[in-house]
């Protein structure tokens, strides 16, 4: 069961880069990562006031709002299956596999973004989705 939770870990910090994305267009990122990042919430807060961020909040949209909770979720969903993954089988296996997210977030950029996505970009995903699987197994 725990390969089951490092690749939820792995596709769960994918989407934490790809709903960050959103998310941060047009906010100043010191207050975008206070909002994503609740488990952080009394550090990141110090420095929206430190930086004086704080007076971009009224200007967030509805719409970053969203994105910067769903990334949020993102990270908290990775963090709760990688240590999961982590409690029931070997670190040796399973931050390989937590790794994976490179893969996804490629995947999910090409998807969601257009980004351009060559033979380079191909072959890399091909190598690193080989190196875990030797890794693993």
């Amino acid at each position: 069961m725990w390969i089951v939770f490092a690749f939820l870990s792995a596709i769960f910090a994918s989407l934490t880069s790809i709903l960050a994305k959103v998310g941060i267009k047009g906010i100043d990122s010191t207050l975008a990562t206070a909002i994503r990042t609740i488990v952080v919430l009394i550090l990141a807060w110090a420095m929206v006031f430190i930086t004086n961020a704080n007076v971009g909040i009224k200007d967030i949209s509805i719409r970053n709002w969203i994105f910067l909770i769903l990334s949020g979720v993102a990270t908290g969903l990775s963090w709760i299956f990688y240590y999961k993954a982590l409690q029931m089988g070997d670190v040796s296996k399973v931050v390989p596999i937590d790794k994976m997210s490179v893969v996804f977030t490629l995947i999910f950029a090409f998807i969601f973004f257009h980004e351009s996505f060559s033979l380079k970009s191909f072959v890399g995903i091909l190598l690193l989705s080989a190196g875990t699987i030797v890794m693993v197994l």
